[in-house]
């Protein structure tokens, strides 16, 4: 990390209810930790005022507030947390192949292993696991089809229109854009009916490793793909909007 990575920022952050949910996490980047905790969805339902999201939540937005003023003061925001906020759009591409879609690439298949062997071997005494196994595998192949897709034309017609910008390009990008996030939204709420059906990704007391583990590493996929999103939904896409 070098000495301007290192640098924060001086001027205290102050949010209120009528900042957008996504707009918090864009300039305070642990807010995302937060949110998660929370519940509040700030990727794809992240254009909304805090106050609104935490009403539907049945969440005190003050008391948010001052969660979020405390882990500012606690956490200054480094030129690191933010960099994807000033990085060309061909940066942002690139890192988004290189750390989000090699991670789906490489853990939905040990997921998937980890999945199956549960379901096989505790699905008598634990009927929910069908549904787990049901959900996982819709889950996998929605994401392994849209990565796919992203890379091969949504990606490189965004490069293009940024090299040699035409409002035909950008036309095509918009109704592109809607698909994918449609798409997200897709997978945003397969996430929220597997956190529901682990109950809250908890396992059992009687749980063996295995099934502890893949419980984690459902959670851990659904982080990655929150911060995935947002990346995408709230960042890029929105440079060509």
């Amino acid at each position: 990390m070098t000495a301007n990575q290192l640098n924060h920022t001086t001027e205290a952050l102050s949010f209120s209810g009528e900042d957008l949910v996504r707009d918090i996490v864009l300039q305070f980047p642990k807010a995302a930790d937060y949110f998660k905790g929370q519940r509040i969805d700030f990727c794809c339902g992240g254009v909304k005022p805090l106050a609104e999201a935490a009403a539907e939540k049945g969440l005190d937005s003050d008391a948010m507030l001052s969660d979020l003023h405390k882990l500012a003061q606690e956490h200054p925001v480094l030129e690191e947390d933010t960099k994807w906020n000033g990085a060309t759009s061909e940066e942002l591409v690139e890192h988004i192949v290189n750390k989000h879609h090699r991670y789906l690439r490489e853990e939905l298949p040990l997921i998937s292993q980890n999945v199956t062997k549960v379901f096989r071997v505790h699905g008598e005494d634990s009927p929910h696991l069908a549904e787990v196994y049901r959900l996982f595998n819709l889950l996998r192949e929605d994401l392994l089809k849209h990565t796919a897709q992203e890379e091969e034309i949504e990606f490189p017609k965004m490069l293009a229109y940024s090299a040699n910008p035409s409002e035909e390009a950008l036309a095509e990008l918009r109704g592109l854009l809607t698909g994918l996030e449609a798409e997200h939204d897709g997978a945003g709420e397969i996430l929220r009916e597997l956190r529901a059906v682990t109950n809250d990704f908890t396992p059992p007391e009687h749980a063996c490793t295995t099934y502890r583990l893949t419980y984690a590493r459902l959670e851990e996929l659904e982080g990655m793909t929150f911060e995935h999103v947002h990346l995408e939904n709230n960042n890029l896409f929105l440079r060509y909007q």
